[in-house]
């Protein structure tokens, strides 16, 4: 084998040539000052579909942004073909700043975080009275994500005309969340997609509910034109509805600023990377009762402050109850 010493001549150097061409790689990249900004409506097996202007674009990520996921909800700035034609595509180059992060785990156990949505600003629980049965603990976990996400939580109570309402809100008054009830005959005449509408109002909402509680349902009445498959079909065993909604979805809503995002049901919502001390702030109540609690307290042990705040009258006893039964969310598996 041939070696060069300190003083080879350029003459005697290899040099292989580059197939890629002679340009030097260089770290520097495009800034796009020029990209056009738009919104990311779903995803699809690598592919997004975009809202730019007034058009729908397909586009996918550019290779700049690495292993960077790009949700529903994200605003990104796009460069490429954006004419929204059939059979071209763009390029995503940049996803803006989020304002808020809705995430899930597959179980408490599991560290690696889904991100549902980004810029989302509420969560609308859905969740039917009877066929299937409502699950008190998936509302909590969904509540304590809201909480930890910074959206403001509502609830959707449907298939009224089945079962009262009743002792299921008596769950959660005290939490002060928001709520309407629905029935299906009320969904079908347009009536209770109203009422819906109205808390809906110049907000973006996503929703969330297991699968057969009449998520899509909802969505049909909410935006008429979308028509998406609805389920209604309910495994009598298992009390869970078949999967119809198989990707998020952003839906444009006939007010001005309104937005739905409907998303696929879940049978779970782990809350692996949710930390607890962050849910108190959804109590403001309670919160400044706090600084009296011993280092790295739980909110959920015998030297907790927050009892003899409770006991001095300046909160509800039952709202610490329920802070500490979302506290335990955290630590419990869901279950029915």
């Amino acid at each position: 084998m041939r070696r060069y010493g300190k003083h080879t001549d350029e003459d005697d150097v290899r040099v292989r040539p580059n197939r890629k061409g002679s340009r030097p790689r260089t770290h520097t990249r495009p800034k796009h000052e020029d990209a056009a900004q738009g919104m990311v409506l779903t995803v699809d097996r690598g592919r997004l579909t975009c809202l730019v202007d007034d058009r729908t674009v397909t586009a996918m990520k550019a290779r700049e942004l690495g292993r960077k996921g790009v949700v529903v909800g994200d605003r990104v700035a796009l460069v490429g073909d954006l004419s929204g034609e059939k059979d071209t595509l763009a390029r995503i180059v940049r996803v803006e700043k989020r304002t808020s992060v809705l995430r899930r785990t597959a179980d408490d156990n599991d560290p690696y975080e889904r991100v549902v949505v980004a810029n989302a600003d509420q969560l609308a629980i859905v969740t039917a009275l009877a066929d299937p049965e409502p699950r008190p603990r998936l509302i909590d976990r969904c509540l304590v994500a809201a909480y930890d996400a910074g959206l403001d939580p509502l609830l959707v109570l449907t298939k009224s005309d089945l079962a009262s309402a009743r002792p299921l809100l008596e769950q959660y008054t005290p939490l002060g969340v928001r709520h309407v009830v629905t029935s299906r005959t009320e969904l079908a005449d347009g009536a209770a997609a109203e009422r819906v509408r109205e808390s809906l109002n110049g907000r973006i909402t996503v929703l969330v509910g297991h699968s057969g509680v009449g998520k899509t349902t909802l969505v049909n009445a909410l935006v008429p034109e979308e028509h998406r498959r609805t389920t209604g079909h309910v495994n009598a065993v298992t009390g869970r509805g078949r999967h119809t909604t198989t990707s998020a979805l952003a839906l444009p809503m006939p007010e001005e600023g309104s937005w739905v995002i409907d998303t696929p049901g879940v049978r779970s919502f782990g809350l692996h990377h949710v930390d607890p001390s962050r849910v108190i702030g959804a109590f403001p109540d309670l919160e400044p009762g706090t600084a009296g609690c011993p280092r790295a307290c739980s909110h959920d042990e015998p030297d907790c402050a927050l009892d003899q705040w409770v006991s001095d009258g300046h909160a509800d006893p039952q709202r610490l109850y329920s802070l500490r039964r979302l506290l335990r969310t955290r630590e419990e598996h869901e279950g029915d």
